[in-house]
């Protein structure tokens, strides 16, 4: 249906863009997170092949297509391109240093300071992605990281979500490796601070209402994304040191973050006290209060270094995150700054943007030999 296609909008504005889905094989009732492992073997493995026979099709349409966009971490699409004589790109990355931080890991793991690797400054390695610190080397994720990243060497063209003024070391530290990495960030759609798109059962009017009741900056947001998991014994030291911090918060707490069939995983009580305090509230989906969040901001909390979660830990880990609200806030008005100058016109992601799109004309043209109209950006 018309009404379903997510890039109706734009095609409206006279954008020919479309969409197909692939299937994964998997049944939609599949726990794909739950079982993580499972899922992306069948990813790496069998999920290329759907690629390839869509691919296959597109070719032949009408227009044909010439190049092919796909996500840093699939090591397959670049194969697939080249089968398919496309021209491979590598899609956005969340910032340069984590991508440069991947060009250099190493097979094993490292204690001493990571402070040897050009344009990335001084970073110990229990700082780094949780995926770059896995307990085991063989698992699904931590090979396709190892095979992905060294495709990515070999890649005429790297998009990284990032915008140059704030990481301009590690830019310049790519860019002499003799690719065209281009930094286009900050990637959300238009209006993205300023909508609200309801995605949990819970009612936002609600939180609003019961967000209007407090000061202004006062309030802890707290989610583990959609695909993290945490054991029942985690989540309880969580819930409790939530409580003894005694600070105002919103939990954004997935039903399955332990198990689809694991009912009650906070503590016995913990629900019925926050109430009556009225300290937090608890919801059970992704809660898009964009603006409320994108406003002022979000800092990940490092917990326990190789060690149980504690309560205690918890509760100090928050207090001392507001008592530095202040300096938080003022880093996020200069970094706001920096992405709102990158993102106008003749800003720095305007123009890699622009860079990007003449080099990729250039290089499908060098490769099939079909020239492009030039049209202008309504």
């Amino acid at each position: 249906m018309e009404d379903d296609n997510i890039f109706n909008g734009v095609r409206q504005s006279g954008l020919d863009i479309r969409y197909v889905t692939i299937n994964d094989g998997f049944p939609v009732e599949f726990d794909r997170s739950l079982n993580h492992d499972q899922f992306w073997e069948s990813v790496i493995h069998d999920f290329p092949a759907h690629v390839d026979e869509l691919l296959a099709k597109l070719v032949l349409s009408n227009p044909p297509v010439n190049c092919l966009i796909s996500d840093t971490f699939f090591e397959w699409p670049t194969i697939i391109a080249s089968n398919s004589g496309l021209q491979p790109l590598l899609s956005p990355r969340p910032t340069q240093q984590n991508g440069h931080g991947h060009f250099t890991s190493h097979a094993n793991p490292r204690q001493d300071t990571i402070n040897y690797i050009p344009g990335v400054r001084a970073i110990e390695p229990k700082d780094l992605s949780s995926y770059l610190q896995p307990s085991d080397y063989t698992s699904p994720i931590h090979r396709i990281i190892v095979r992905a990243f060294e495709r990515i060497k070999k890649q005429d063209f790297i998009l990284c979500n990032t915008v140059q003024e704030l990481e301009s070391e590690t830019v310049s530290a790519l860019q002499e490796r003799k690719q065209q990495i281009y930094s286009i960030g900050p990637i959300f759609p238009t209006g993205f601070t300023k909508s609200r798109v309801a995605t949990s059962l819970w009612s936002e009017s609600d939180c609003i209402q019961w967000l209007s009741t407090r000061p202004r900056g006062s309030v802890l947001y707290v989610s583990f994304g959609s695909y993290a998991h945490a054991s029942k014994r985690e989540i309880e030291e969580i819930a409790n040191g939530l409580s003894l911090s005694k600070v105002g918060f919103i939990w954004v707490l997935r039903p399955d973050i332990v198990s689809s069939d694991e009912p009650e995983i906070l503590p016995v009580g913990f629900e019925d006290e926050i109430k009556d305090q009225d300290q937090g509230l608890i919801v059970p989906g992704a809660l898009r209060l964009r603006k409320l969040v994108v406003d002022d901001w979000r800092v990940g909390l490092n917990l326990c270094d190789q060690k149980p979660i504690t309560k205690e830990e918890v509760a100090e880990k928050i207090s001392r995150l507001m008592m530095s609200a202040d300096e938080l806030r003022r880093n996020v008005k200069e970094v706001r700054k920096a992405l709102e100058g990158a993102l106008a016109i003749g800003g720095s992601s305007d123009r890699n943007l622009d860079q990007f799109i003449d080099g990729v004309k250039t290089k499908v043209q060098e490769k099939t030999g079909f020239g492009f109209k030039n049209t202008e950006a309504s």
